[in-house]
């Protein structure tokens, strides 16, 4: 990444980025098409769309881990062409090394960073104890449940102190009241860290109650085709679910979506 960071602009900078790729039959198929979106520093983005409308596929160009195509994209002032140390990410596994303690996977960011290893351990065994994992640094991932690893997938993710949080869909795969459980932690960090999140989801309600801005995403070829402030009080409670305020955000961003959950 190069550049220089201008003060006052967002953290993250998104101008007419495209991506095309070649599908299974060697034909072309266009995943995004001229995405402007602008994330504010310290600000929670949650993007919903249908399946296939390319939100992983933003969320990999920006991780570094898949080159973009047309247009620019810039991280705290800096040109993005590739991975970046400002970035971390959180997937939809944990994707936890079995062969490895909690702690040592957590830490894996930090080493691959060559970061100094007695500060890095430092943070990770305080990143622990804000999960709520506190003595469970040497135990394994084979011996925590589906919530208890995706906290340490979190904690990995935070270890090496980025500016950027991206997740993709960390919380599909858990029970309804794990989900929630874990949204409340989420927010907790988010408020305690300062952190920047861009979160994908495919839980229209799950992006009302994390989000400052909802981004709606069409497919074929994937772009935006709307951008909602939410702007319910903070910090938020599950009893929102069930205020009208609340109620009104998920039916304006539902009126995208038709019977079969697509966008026509």
């Amino acid at each position: 990444m190069t550049g220089p960071c201008a003060a006052g602009h967002p953290l993250v900078h998104i101008a007419g980025l495209g991506k095309t790729y070649a599908g299974a039959d060697g034909l072309p198929v266009q995943a995004l098409d001229g995405i402007d979106l602008s994330i504010g520093r310290g600000q929670f983005t949650c993007v919903v769309g249908p399946s296939g409308c390319g939100k992983s596929t933003l969320l990999r160009i920006l991780a570094g881990v898949m080159p973009a195509g047309p247009g620019t994209i810039e991280i705290a002032g800096r040109r993005l062409d590739g991975p970046s140390r400002d970035v971390g990410v959180v997937f939809q596994s944990p994707v936890l090394l079995p062969w490895r303690n909690i702690l040592s996977n957590v830490m894996v960011p930090a080493e691959v960073q060559k970061l100094p290893a007695d500060d890095a351990r430092a943070r990770a065994r305080d990143l622990l104890d804000m999960v709520g994992l506190t003595g469970f640094a040497h135990r394994y991932p084979g011996e925590l449940s589906g919530g208890m690893q995706q906290r340490v997938g979190l904690c990995r993710a935070l270890v090496h102190n980025p500016s950027l949080l991206l997740m993709d869909e960390p919380f599909g795969a858990l029970d309804a009241m794990t989900r929630e459980t874990m949204n409340l932690e989420l927010l907790r960090i988010w408020h305690e860290k300062d952190a920047t999140v861009l979160l994908i989801t495919h839980s229209i309600p799950e992006a009302v109650f994390l989000a400052d801005q909802v981004v709606v995403m069409a497919a074929r070829p994937g772009r935006i085709v709307a951008n909602y402030p939410i702007d319910l009080p903070r910090p938020r409670r599950l009893d929102m679910f069930s205020t009208p305020a609340f109620g009104a955000h998920v039916r304006r961003i539902r009126s995208h979506f038709n019977s079969r959950g697509e966008i026509d």
